[in-house]
């Protein structure tokens, strides 16, 4: 058995088989910085090894601590909901395995290192900066706290990166709800402020659906720059492992605890 816990991503899944591939290459990359770790990837939806599987599977191999890290940028419904109701169901099925919840990845001043480093591969050049406005374009929630989190991570990185402007955008059809704008509505009103040039940066791990939403209101609104999607980039990849300290080293939470003892 592991000295450590065994890491255990769990990723949202899509039809699309980008989604899978990126998640992967993600992996590959916290491997390549952590040898020795165990990692492995579970899916909520549409890719296989679901959690339960991947956990039953760890269960019959002796695995006794694993760390349940979510593949996700904000607290939203999936975090709050989803993947704890997966891993109590788990937990109540594995009474030898003990689960530990990570946190969320973001906020993080990696996160922000990651977009610079995306819109940089886009062709943005330093001097640009204080004449560019960024759309910080995410899949979208309609929860509050998320919300909030990321108009926060907006206004900060305006302040510590010297944008013209960062306005937040989102993708998904709940946006109009949210008082968000969609990513070529935040394109164009960046442009009417008089941005010279206007970046977009997707706020989101792998490519799919939303994704492709994003760079399609890019493109119709005339975005000067579309950053790739955050991808196994290698400050995300140092991100996970950060996370799955925190969690490796902090005490067990409650309502886990409970259902694994």
């Amino acid at each position: 058995m592991n000295a450590r816990p065994t890491l255990l991503v769990i990723a949202h899944g899509s039809r699309d088989p980008r989604h899978a591939a990126t998640v992967s290459a993600l992996c590959a990359r916290v491997r390549t910085l952590r040898p020795g770790l165990r990692v492995e990837v579970g899916y909520l939806d549409f890719n296989a090894p679901s959690v339960p599987r991947v956990l039953e599977r760890l269960s019959s191999e002796g695995v006794r601590d694993v760390v349940a890290l979510p593949l996700l940028l904000t607290r939203a419904f999936h975090a709050k909901s989803d993947i704890p109701s997966v891993l109590r169901e788990a937990a109540r099925r594995l009474p030898l395995l003990t689960v530990h919840q990570a946190d969320v990845l973001g906020p993080s001043s990696l996160l922000t290192a990651a977009l610079e480093r995306r819109l940089e591969e886009a062709g943005l050049r330093p001097g640009d900066r204080r004449s560019t406005g960024v759309v910080l374009a995410s899949a979208g929630s309609s929860d509050p706290e998320a919300i909030a989190v990321i108009a926060e991570i907006a206004r900060e990185w305006r302040c510590t990166a010297n944008w013209c402007a960062v306005r937040p955008a989102f993708a998904s059809a709940a946006s109009p709800a949210t008082g968000v704008p969609r990513t070529a509505d935040a394109v164009r009103a960046l442009r009417a402020e008089g941005a010279d040039r206007v970046a977009v940066a997707p706020y989101v791990i792998a490519p799919g659906f939303l994704p492709d939403r994003i760079a399609t209101g890019a493109r119709e609104a005339g975005a000067d720059l579309l950053a790739p999607v955050l991808g196994p980039a290698p400050e995300l990849a140092r991100l996970l492992l950060r996370r799955y300290d925190q969690a490796a080293e902090s005490r067990v939470r409650p309502e886990l605890t409970a259902l694994s003892a």
